[in-house]
């Protein structure tokens, strides 16, 4: 536990490990292979398993991995059977292709489990879960992507929509005697929408970056947040960039984040219409808030609350927030329409932000 504390507090002490980590491209190394899941049985009609058929073309390529594409079509995918893959893997789907959850009353289940792998990706397509048809009423655990212990991750273009839990996780495990986070994750150009629990969840990870992505209509158990990030006691989160991404209708925040995490950057990004915070940090060190636009949302546009501490807040445009309480049309209000504090909070910076009453755009903190 001490050794943890002080791992915990050099976290939010220290800066990046290096300057604009996120820029240069995601380096995979994908094997040469190719194979295409029709080779190995698999239909795509909207009624055969495809599951089996599928893994059996992922276990097919060599050690050195290699590419598995899935064409235009509808595969029924067994989601408690996941699809697993390797290391130097690339699964691309055709922009028309949907892997499609049959069915099932599991609490938990994902589609696609990325595991102690190094250098794989996932692009394209559509992953749909079966929220709609769910057979059980307990469990808010179907995920569409589970990326556990991984590094060298990248998820592209793809859709996710109606899982019975969250449209994406991204965390740790234990493997053998070492905890290991995952660790560059880079999520491009998703879209996860209508997910029963979140949009995505970050547990113990760092060096992830979320950009030009929507996180939309998350509805049915709590947090039902676009993006979640909380490690909770199982680790530190840290070193987190979200960017240019689009948090719209969540029935809960558009980013939520909680307690053992640092030098988390939420830039440039647009929150408009939760029903919660635009962003809401609870006892949440080491946040970066700037250039974003948040309007109409349910309760303020940001609010640091708990112990939350060290936190940059600044070139923001707040305006029309608490809807739930005043016309998202309306100009004036106090400042704690679009920017609320927690009575625990300290060293909040806030300056250079555009709020709902012009006469808090000079307001610094």
């Amino acid at each position: 536990m001490l050794a943890f504390t002080a791992l915990a507090l050099s976290a939010v002490a220290a800066p990046s490990v290096a300057a604009n980590w996120w820029n240069p491209k995601p380096r995979t190394v994908i094997g040469g292979a190719y194979v295409n899941v029709h080779q190995k049985g698999a239909l795509g009609n909207g009624v055969h398993d495809d599951t089996a058929a599928i893994q059996a073309a992922v276990d097919s390529l060599p050690t050195s991995g290699g590419t598995v594409f899935i064409p235009a079509g509808h595969y029924m995918v067994n989601a408690t059977k996941p699809i697993k893959l390797r290391s130097h893997t690339r699964l691309k789907l055709d922009p028309a292709a949907t892997l499609e959850v049959i069915p099932t009353s599991a609490g938990r289940y994902m589609v696609i489990q990325i595991y102690n792998a190094t250098d794989v990706r996932v692009v394209g397509g559509n992953l749909v879960g079966d929220r709609a048809k769910h057979k059980g009423t307990t469990g808010e655990w179907g995920y569409g992507i589970n990326v556990t212990a991984s590094k060298n991750v990248v998820l592209k273009n793809i859709n996710l929509s109606n899982f019975w839990g969250d449209g994406i996780w991204v965390g740790a495990k234990d493997v053998g005697r070492e905890h290991v986070r995952s660790d560059y994750v880079t999520i491009n150009g998703i879209v996860s929408s209508n997910n029963r629990r979140q949009g995505m969840s970050i547990g113990p990870a760092q060096h992830v970056y979320i950009v030009n992505s929507t996180f939309q209509n998350t509805n049915g158990t709590l947090p039902e947040a676009g993006v979640d990030i909380e490690p909770m006691s199982e680790g530190l989160t840290n070193t987190i960039r979200l960017e240019n991404n689009k948090f719209i209708g969540n029935n809960g925040n558009g980013i939520e984040m909680h307690a053992h995490i640092s030098d988390i950057a939420i830039v440039g990004n647009t929150m408009q219409g939760n029903r919660g915070f635009g962003v809401l940090g609870v006892s949440a060190p080491g946040v970066v808030v700037t250039g974003n636009t948040m309007t109409e949302n349910g309760l303020a546009g940001v609010r640091p609350s708990g112990k939350s501490h060290d936190w940059s807040i600044t070139g923001n445009t707040l305006k029309y927030n608490s809807t739930r309480y005043m016309s998202a049309t309306k100009n004036g209000g106090a400042l704690s329409r679009d920017l609320q504090f927690g009575a625990n909070t300290y060293n909040i910076k806030v300056s250079n932000n555009i709020f709902s009453n012009a006469k808090y755009n000079t307001y610094t903190r």
